[in-house]
């Protein structure tokens, strides 16, 4: 936990607890020694003495480390954040991929080989970047999965056990005793009622986000949208059900779901491509303070800090998607090594504003000229 806490400034995050500063939520976790709990930083508890906390980067390092979920913040509606993001492709493709189940059948070695990189540095990389091993990491993202399911969904708990990647409800069971000191049942904060069939909840998200233009790029390239609703139909070889999954804005910072799966296995994969479609664990304010540092992307981004990258369904790229330029981008590509490592949305708020490669090369020359 020592090596763990040294990858944020302790202090920093007290400081953002003490002020519930909403720009930190999901970007570290305080953990409380004296209850053995661990929050989101927005936590509307009363704040623990600066000596009875420590803070880490991930809620799987919190778990790793013997600290369960906060009943109150819930740290599963966090948005997906991370002191990773931008800076490990490796890290980045293997969260991916636990995403979808890798680690629910496989072993660490099998995943290790699928990203290209030996067992022990992919241990390594996780524990850099997210302070945790990764099992550990399949093992919360499950029991978070599990604890919005319980209390957003109708869902019976068998049905939660196989949704959110559980080998079986024995094991789902022991799990959350062993967490929380309590059945799962009990997190159900409502009677349960019978489901209509389908998986209602919602996903987290940084804003400010520009839905308009998410949805009109959704739109021109083939994906079903009508008034405001995104579709897409499950396919068994791709998905691992049949069924269809809609999307649509709810309150600020989450997106809300209908899913309908044949098998609710595939859940967490339909989530993963869910979140990678919308782009939800994007991070506004790094993207801007970064693409910000070039003088014609600044007004850009000021003036639209919400775009967004609209993913693949199926991406089996090796580069992150926010550092992808397309064919036709490749005209910028020495100039957007200094917006790494998102180059892809630096070209976005070019395309947006309909500044071409060429006008861009002419301010430049320009510029230097003067």
């Amino acid at each position: 936990m020592d090596t763990v806490a040294t990858l944020l400034d302790q202090d920093a995050c007290y400081r953002a607890v003490l002020t519930r500063d909403a720009r930190f939520d999901g970007r570290f976790f305080g953990c409380v020694k004296t209850t053995g709990i661990y929050c989101r930083p927005v936590c509307p508890a009363r704040t623990p003495k600066r000596e009875n906390m420590i803070f880490v980067p991930t809620a799987a390092a919190a778990e790793e480390a013997g600290f369960r979920a906060c009943l109150r913040c819930r740290p599963e509606t966090a948005p997906d954040m991370g002191a990773w993001r931008g800076t490990s492709n490796t890290v980045s493709r293997a969260l991916s991929l636990i995403e979808q189940g890798a680690l629910d059948e496989g072993d660490v070695d099998a995943l290790a080989g699928r990203l290209g990189v030996g067992e022990r540095q992919l241990r390594r990389l996780f524990r850099q970047h997210l302070g945790a091993a990764p099992v550990s990491v399949a093992q919360t993202r499950r029991v978070l999965l599990a604890k919005a399911l319980i209390q957003e969904s109708d869902l019976s708990m068998a049905q939660v056990a196989l949704a959110s990647g559980f080998g079986s409800v024995r094991r789902f069971n022991e799990t959350f005793q062993a967490l929380y000191a309590r059945p799962p049942s009990t997190l159900r904060r409502r009677a349960e009622r019978p489901g209509d069939g389908g998986v209602r909840l919602s996903l987290p998200y940084r804003p400010p986000y520009d839905w308009d233009a998410l949805q009109a790029a959704l739109a021109a390239r083939g994906d079903a949208v009508v008034r405001g609703v995104w579709r897409r139909d499950l396919a068994r070889d791709i998905d691992g059900a049949e069924g269809f999954v809609t999307a649509t804005p709810g309150e600020p910072g989450r997106l809300k779901l209908v899913v309908e799966a044949d098998d609710l296995r595939a859940l967490p994969g339909v989530l993963a491509r869910v979140r990678r479609v919308f782009d939800l664990s994007a991070d506004p304010e790094a993207i801007a303070r970064d693409l910000s540092a070039d003088p014609v992307l600044r007004p850009l981004v000021e003036a639209r800090p919400g775009l967004r990258l609209p993913g693949l369904w199926v991406d089996a790229g090796d580069d992150a998607p926010s550092d992808r330029l397309a064919d036709e981008d490749q005209a910028l590509a020495r100039r957007a090594e200094s917006w790494r490592p998102w180059r892809a949305y630096g070209a976005l708020q070019l395309r947006m504003a309909g500044i071409a490669a060429a006008e861009l090369t002419e301010r430049d020359d320009e510029r230097q000229a003067a």
